[in-house]
């Protein structure tokens, strides 16, 4: 069951609209194929009722509608009415774990908390709601008030409940406890189908997850990214990786390839941006640096393991910096079909060492003129030079590009408008393209970088990542002015192509 629609929500700082989590909604289940979404918490907004909505129409419209989940409370028909009125069918009763909680938070004895369980279960059960329980706390209450979880969960079981749900609600577990606990209750109780929900606040949610299932337990929470309270929970990418190289025992339904295009997604929708190394997803974990593993992989792939980039729709990369070393050189070199005499490539190699000792950032791109730089040679030239352009702006007018481009020493001019100065650049470009028959790049990311306490007239670096060919490359521009440093990563692009 993915959670990031609820209990990733809960990260700090992170709210979805309700457009959002439709979209998110059904990329999970009909792309990365989780069996199940947990999608809101009951009676909590007006927009999280919408967001309900939304997604339990489109549900039931396609199909999914039992598979779309709905956090509830213990609070008389106040949650069942809601359920009802959203169109969910499936709700998951939240209740009290421990011991702890249920003295010092609700201030009740268990054979009370039980029976209000009860008539909220058999109220869902006489509307045609599915119901599920959570046990709250319910790691705590495992270390510290046994014999409470086990009366509550000898209650449980006579319960018309699908699934009963355990959850390490504070991330306190450690991965021998928690096959201890999980193995413990499936042992006892083996004819109940219990999902385990870890948290990530030691960095063992994902170890914990898998002994969660080497102890029984039929299904795992996660969420994309890892989103979640404090640390987060489990993250999606990880646990499903793991649970298909070491537990080939189990089988999950998740597409493997999906993985990194809801995560991407998911950053984007939540602004909660995931570490650069972030297992599986970041966008460095596929990156060899070290010039001994690009020596490595080239021969017979040395630094080569199962977590292959291919499977999860990514590609391996060679970074490029003092560290780099010739294979790395040689491998970004003969991606880019160029090959260089040893002499010539120790030259780039050192100037490549160089850059990278001054902490200059150096990509694959870039090589081509550094080669040009390094070795003075016509081999590689500027065909396209962009000759002119002027640039408008005006209020309550669109923005204007008049441009002058110089191709293979054949010049044309162009005219375009746009939403901002940099469309209407595109847009003249891409009348001057046509004219030659050629597609040009697809933008796929745009980034600006100021200097940290930059004033006014600081320089700014544009990073643009280009799709052609069904593979990306990023090129950049260094100016003051941002369009146009965008205009050069632009330019770039173009003798590239």
């Amino acid at each position: 069951m993915d959670t990031t629609l609820r209990d990733g929500e809960q990260t700090s700082g992170v709210s979805f609209s309700s457009s959002e989590k439709l979209t998110i909604a059904q990329l999970l289940l009909t792309e990365v194929k989780v069996d199940r979404i947990e999608i809101a918490s009951a009676r909590v907004s007006e927009g999280e009722f919408a967001a309900v909505d939304a997604i339990t129409k489109w549900a039931k419209a396609n199909g999914f509608l039992n598979r779309v989940e709905v956090l509830t409370f213990v609070d008389g028909d106040v949650s069942v009415q809601w359920m009802l009125k959203a169109g969910a069918k499936v709700m998951n009763l939240l209740t009290k774990g421990s011991l702890n909680h249920l003295v010092h938070q609700l201030k009740k004895k268990p054979e009370q908390h039980f029976a209000e369980v009860a008539a909220v279960i058999k109220l869902a059960k006489e509307n045609g709601l599915e119901c599920n329980v959570y046990l709250e706390d319910w790691s705590n209450g495992m270390r510290h008030s046994k014999e409470y979880v086990f009366q509550y969960l000898d209650f449980l079981q006579h319960q018309p409940v699908k699934r009963i749900m355990l959850p390490d609600t504070l991330g306190i577990l450690i991965p021998s406890e928690v096959y201890a606990y999980v193995s413990e209750i499936v042992q006892r109780y083996p004819h109940i189908h219990f999902d385990f929900h870890a948290h990530n606040d030691y960095d063992l949610g994902t170890a914990n997850v898998l002994e969660g299932v080497k102890a029984g337990a039929k299904g795992i929470h996660l969420t994309v990214n890892g989103m979640g309270e404090r640390a987060g929970n489990a993250p999606l990418a990880s646990a499903i990786a793991v649970l298909n190289d070491f537990m080939p025992s189990v089988t999950t339904a998740v597409v493997e390839e999906s993985l990194y295009r809801v995560s991407k997604l998911v950053e984007s929708f939540s602004g909660f941006l995931i570490s650069v190394n972030k297992p599986i997803v970041g966008e460095n974990v596929f990156t060899q640096t070290a010039g001994i593993h690009a020596d490595g992989d080239k021969k017979n792939k040395l630094y080569f393991s199962d977590l292959m980039p291919e499977r999860f729709g990514r590609q391996r990369k060679y970074a490029l910096g003092k560290t780099s070393g010739k294979a790395n050189i040689e491998n970004n070199l003969q991606q880019l079909g160029i090959q260089l005499s040893d002499a010539d490539l120790k030259k780039v190699t050192q100037r490549i060492i160089e850059l990278g000792d001054k902490k200059e950032v150096v990509t694959q791109a870039d090589l081509p003129y550094i080669l040009s730089d390094v070795l003075n040679s016509n081999t590689i030239e500027e065909k396209v030079k962009i000759e002119n352009y002027v640039l408008t702006h005006s209020k309550n007018l669109h923005p204007s590009v008049t441009l002058k481009i110089s191709i293979k020493g054949e010049l044309f001019e162009e005219h375009a408008q746009g939403d901002g100065q940099y469309d209407a650049f595109m847009n003249a470009l891409k009348k001057v393209y046509k004219k030659k028959n050629q597609e040009l790049p697809s933008l796929a990311d745009y980034a600006v970088r100021i200097p940290p306490g930059g004033k006014s007239d600081a320089l700014c670096e544009t990073i643009i990542t280009w799709t052609y060919n069904k593979k990306e490359f990023i090129t950049r521009g260094l100016d003051s002015d941002q369009t146009v440093s965008a205009i050069k990563a632009t330019q770039k692009m173009l003798n590239l192509i």
